[in-house]
């Protein structure tokens, strides 16, 4: 295709869609209607708006190692946004030497069960639950939109024992009714503040 077609057709689509369907995603799937014209698209066509990846993710570039440590930072980070600034500073330590390698395992151990192309679409929830709610993140199957771990914090009191926290997280294979444990941090005899304040 010349050039300058190519570009006229860019910028007719921009303006009849208002830039809601890029020129790369078009020209894409004419590229695929005829596969010999593709080797003309540059690898930046991979990227979305603002050179930012379009988030498909190809088999080639797909690194399991670096794609759990990144699941496992959110997670933590995620856990810390649960806490909130009145509960993280007391118990942040703790939970990052009982806690965290345990949050470790069980995606470790959850990953091992799906094959790679599937792997890829495991994502971490965004906003963990306030207030006292148990949530502090989900694990979900984007591709399926369903959740396939789910990792609580409750609050317990032991009859004189004080509060505690209870890290635990439910699977789907049982329809999220087991509690695994993850380990238990204590709190205080006073009672703890809400979460995410």
């Amino acid at each position: 295709m010349n050039n300058w077609l190519r570009k006229s057709l860019f910028v007719m689509v921009s303006i009849l869609t208002f830039g809601l369907v890029t020129p790369t995603n078009l020209m894409n799937s004419v590229y695929a209607e005829n596969p010999k014209e593709q080797e003309g698209i540059n690898a930046a066509s991979t990227a979305g708006s603002f050179g930012q990846p379009t988030g498909f993710i190809e088999e080639s570039e797909f690194d399991r190692e670096k794609f759990m440590d990144a699941l496992i930072k959110q997670a933590e980070l995620q856990s810390y946004q649960k806490f909130g600034a009145k509960i993280k500073p007391v118990i942040e330590d703790e939970f990052r030497e009982i806690i965290m390698p345990n949050i470790e395992k069980a995606l470790d151990k959850t990953s091992e069960q799906f094959p790679e192309e599937d792997l890829k679409n495991l994502t971490i929830t965004e906003v963990p639950s306030a207030g006292y709610s148990e949530k502090i993140f989900n694990i979900k199957n984007q591709l399926m939109g369903k959740d396939i771990l789910r990792f609580h914090v409750r609050r317990d009191n032991p009859p004189q024992s004080g509060y505690w926290f209870n890290f635990h997280y439910h699977t789907y294979h049982d329809d999220f009714q087991s509690h695994h444990d993850l380990g238990s941090i204590y709190w205080a005899k006073n009672t703890p503040p809400k979460w995410m304040s």
